[in-house]
This record gives C-alpha cells, structure tokens and sequence, in this order.
C-alpha cells in the first residue's frame, strides 16, 4: 500500500531510508524549535505558546506536504519571514501580534489562490532576478545582524550607532563559541551541522552555569527542571482572529505587509522547491516539473496552518536537502519529519531552557550566510542593478525593516530604468509597486 501510493519503487528507494532521511531532515531542522519561540516572543507572544505553535505548525504541515504532493520536504516557521513578523510588521510599525498572525493568514490565503490558478509563473517573470537575488541576499545579512545582537556580540552606541559587545561576557563568549563551533560543523559538511552546534554549545552553556561563569545581560542554558510536560500551552492559537479590525484600519501598512510576507514566502519557496524537484529526478526533458504545483499548494497551507496555531508564515526549507542527499525521494521523509516535529511539543521545557539566545546566534549567522551567498549571482556590471541592490540591503538593515529594503529596492530600480531611458523594459507590475512604495513611504498611516 506504501509502495503504491508514494510510489517508492517508481522513485528507486525504500522505507527504511525514506525514514532515515526524515530523521536526518528533522536534525537539519530542528534549530527553528529554539529559534522561533526566542524571536516571536519580542512581539509580546509567550515564549511557551509559540513553542508548541512552532511544533504544531511544522509537524502537521510537513505531514500535508508528504501526503498531497509525495515531495521529501520539510516546512517550519521560515527564517527571514520570522525577522519580518517580529521586527518589521510588529516592532517596526507597530502592530500587535495578533495583527501580524492575521496578515501571514490572509497573505496565505492569496498565496494558496496564486498556486491554484497558476499565477506563478506571470509574477515570477515579472520581477526583475536582480532584485529576487538582492532581497535574499539582504535578508541573510538582517538575520545575521540580527542574531549578534540578540548575543550581545554587536551593541547599540550613542557614538557610533553600533559597536562590538564585552567579548569577556559570558553570553558573548558562549555566542562567538557557538558560531565557531556551528560554522566549523558545516565547513566540514556534517549533516545536520546547524543542529549538533546548538547541542555542543548549550552542553557548554550548562558547564558555564553550573561552574558559576554566569552573566547579569542574558541568561545562559541550564539543565532542565523537567525534560517532558504534557502541559501544552495553546495561548496563541487562534490569535489571529482578533487582529483583522486592527490590520484593516492601516491600509497602506496592509498593502505593504501582504506584498513583502508574499513577495519573500513566493521567492524563498520557489527557490528552495525547484532545485529540491530537480535533486529528486521531478523534472522532466521539456522543462517541467512533475507535482511542483501541488508542492505549492501545500506549502501555502501551511501558511495557513502557522496562522491558525499562532506562528509566522511555515514555508518549504532548504535543510531538506540533507534528508534527500541521504536517499529520501517520497512523502514518506517529509511525513517522518512532521511525526517528530509534532513529537517534540512535549519537549517544550527542555528546548527553551537549552537554547538560549546566546546558542541560536548561530544558527541566525550561519542561514544568514548561506542567504548572503545569493549575491554571486547578481549582474555587478549594470549600475542600475548595483544600486538598485545596494540600497535594498543596506537600507533592510539600516531602517530594521525588510519591508523598507524592498521598497527602497523597487523604486530605486525603476527610477534608474527610466533614466537610461529602459522605461519601455519595465513590467507594469513593478511599475505597481514603485507607485504602492512611494505612497507608503510618504504617506504612512
């Protein structure tokens, strides 16, 4: 029955390294569980809520993945879509929580809608690459950025703005150690390296803290009281319901916020799912990619599942390229991937006590690094594009705010297409957005 529906014989593997393969994804994975609940929680959530949120979310979403599109992928809370939720739409402008939940629901909405009609490929095309590049590559220098300060590694400066923290501090310490640690792990090519830097450096947090080397500006990991509870906090489930009276009174912010959460979960999801489809043998001699759209449906549902239980958007995750190099090539890795996510929200007291701040630096420096490498690709010998993508990152991480970055980005590359007289080159889309841009930036409600 497991052969015939996931087509295992058909895809040239067997459930014995389909199952290998989700364990090894969820490895890959599992930092989110550490990392979310710690960036969500800024915005005012309670960090255990988003915790099982974080769990719940995933897991039942990696099962949909497996079962309606037979893809090996995994899905979680994105990275980048995180730092917009939290830093951007509820830090940045203001909005509450439970505001931000109701945009990542309706913005998934309109996302599963594009996939089932078949916008894709209208609005892939329409979106200069240069531009697709610059955000991705902008994003992983605000999730850096980001994840050294949240360590306590970069500091505010009434001088000089920034500076470098106490590197004598125990929580910077632990920090610089972790991304060491983290970075030498994935050097190497260790599977799951990500992971097993959070494992060696909360193990050396707990030494921290048991030999007294503590700090009075961040707490460090300590052995857990409990390791399992059964108390499962649903404090941010359904949150989003009392969020859309607030969200629809800020319409400009509205436009803003539903372009940015679609224009990053449309272009991260896409990038992350073509190449996995290829990996897995899915695409075919003329181009096309066998079950991609419902790789897409799925992934927009869980979207909408994140919404429902109280997380920023759930998208596709590269880390599944671990599980697939180990052999997984059906549904039945994403499905083992979603069982232990969902096994996990019973481990709530032992992640959060573990991965502290100073421990899931890294992981928000190594994502962010392997973002930034996006820039190779970007064309260096048109000015029109080095400036439309120098002040797309430079202005995401000046102003904090992705949303800003993007339309900083918009704008400067349509100006400067017009001055060399490429007006005629301009797809009306972005000529849409360079007029949406322009009225937010100045007429901001």
């Amino acid at each position: 029955m497991l052969n015939d529906f996931f087509k295992m014989d058909e895809n040239k593997t067997d459930l014995k390294t389909e199952i290998i393969a989700g364990i090894t994804t969820f490895l890959a994975m599992s930092y989110i569980l550490g990392v979310n609940p710690g960036m969500l929680s800024q915005t005012g959530m309670p960090i255990e809520g988003v915790f099982i949120a974080t769990a719940l979310a995933s897991g039942i979403a990696c099962i949909l993945m497996g079962l309606l599109s037979n893809y090996p992928v995994g899905l979680a809370p994105g990275m980048g879509l995180n730092a917009l939720f939290t830093y951007t739409i509820v830090l940045g402008m203001g909005l509450s929580w439970n505001a931000a939940l109701a945009a990542v629901f309706l913005s998934s909405i309109i996302f599963l809608l594009i996939s089932v009609i078949g916008l894709r490929e209208t609005i892939l095309n329409a979106i200069p690459n240069d531009l697709k590049l610059a955000i991705g590559s902008g994003i992983g220098f605000f999730l850096a950025f980001l994840g050294l300060v949240n360590a306590g590694i970069i500091v505010s400066n009434l001088t000089t703005v920034v500076a470098l923290g106490n590197m004598a501090s125990p929580h910077v310490l632990l920090a610089s150690i972790s991304i060491i640690i983290t970075l030498a792990l994935y050097v190497k090519k260790v599977p799951a390296a990500v992971f097993f830097g959070l494992i060696l450096t909360a193990i050396l947090g707990v030494v921290f803290s048991l030999v007294g080397f503590t700090s009075p500006d961040a707490a460090l990991p300590t052995i857990p009281k409990t390791w399992i509870s059964f108390n499962l906090n649903f404090s941010v489930f359904g949150g989003f319901l009392s969020g859309f009276g607030e969200l629809l009174s800020r319409i400009s912010s509205l436009i803003l916020i539903l372009f940015s959460l679609l224009f990053v979960t449309f272009f991260d999801t896409t990038g992350t799912l073509i190449p996995i489809a290829k990996e897995c043998g899915y695409v075919k001699e003329d181009g096309s990619t066998e079950g991609i759209n419902k790789a897409f449906i799925s992934d927009a549902i869980g979207g909408i599942i994140g919404a429902l239980f109280g997380s920023s958007t759930v998208t596709a995750y590269v880390e599944s390229a671990t599980g697939i190099g180990l052999g997984g090539r059906t549904g039945i890795t994403a499905i083992v991937t979603g069982i232990l996510f969902i096994i996990s929200v019973f481990l709530a007291p032992a992640v959060l006590s573990l991965f502290t701040s100073s421990v899931t630096a890294a992981a928000m420096v190594t994502v962010g690094i392997l973002m930034f490498g996006q820039i190779k690709d970007i064309n260096w010998d048109n000015l029109s594009i080095v400036a439309s993508v120098f002040l797309t990152i430079i202005m995401m991480l000046l102003s904090n705010s992705i949303s800003l970055g993007i339309a900083f980005g918009f704008i400067t590359y349509t100006i400067t297409s017009i001055a060399e007289g490429k007006y005629d080159e301009l797809n009306p889309l972005v000529v849409i957005m360079f007029v949406i841009f322009l009225i937010y930036l100045f007429f901001r409600l």
